[in-house]
């Protein structure tokens, strides 16, 4: 009984078994490419949910301290915030929450500041910001307001 190595058998892949698996790899690719496609929206807005959360928390601690010794202006580690009604100005909010110019564009506008993305299409700045409206005598907090409506 000879059991070796027949040399008459097929040696590779057939022609339509090649194309077969290029098939199955290309619907697969189309199918996961939507999802990939949309990864940068979602880490923008992302981002924009983690600057808003800083905001108010700068807010908030800044405010407590006001309470305890009511002045102008704050001394936080090395920085200057200026103070309205208890709470940081437009001017002074960014660098109170940390956030980083390479990371957000600001668009001051009177009492509000705008924070958007560095990296955001024109066409989609209206669509992915959080913004911040300082304290004024009408409204004694200040308002934090995030839209992430569309990132992509």
């Amino acid at each position: 009984m000879n059991k070796g190595f027949n040399k008459g058998a097929q040696g590779g892949f057939t022609l339509i078994e090649l194309i077969v698996v290029i098939v199955i790899l290309g619907i697969l690719a189309a199918t996961a490419l939507p999802k990939f496609a949309s990864l940068s929206g979602d880490a923008r807005a992302a981002s924009l949910q983690g600057a808003r959360g800083a905001i108010s928390a700068a807010s908030s601690m800044l405010h407590g301290k006001w309470l305890i010794n009511p002045a102008d202006t704050i001394n936080v580690e090395g920085s200057t915030i200026s103070m309205n009604f208890g709470y940081p100005t437009q001017g002074t909010i960014a660098v109170a929450a940390g956030l980083d110019p390479k990371d957000y564009k600001a668009a001051p506008n009177g009492q509000q500041i705008v924070f958007t993305p560095i990296n955001l299409p024109a066409n989609l700045a209206g669509t992915c910001f959080v913004s911040y409206n300082e304290a004024t005598a009408a409204v004694p907090a200040p308002v934090i307001a995030t839209n992430t409506s569309k990132c992509e």
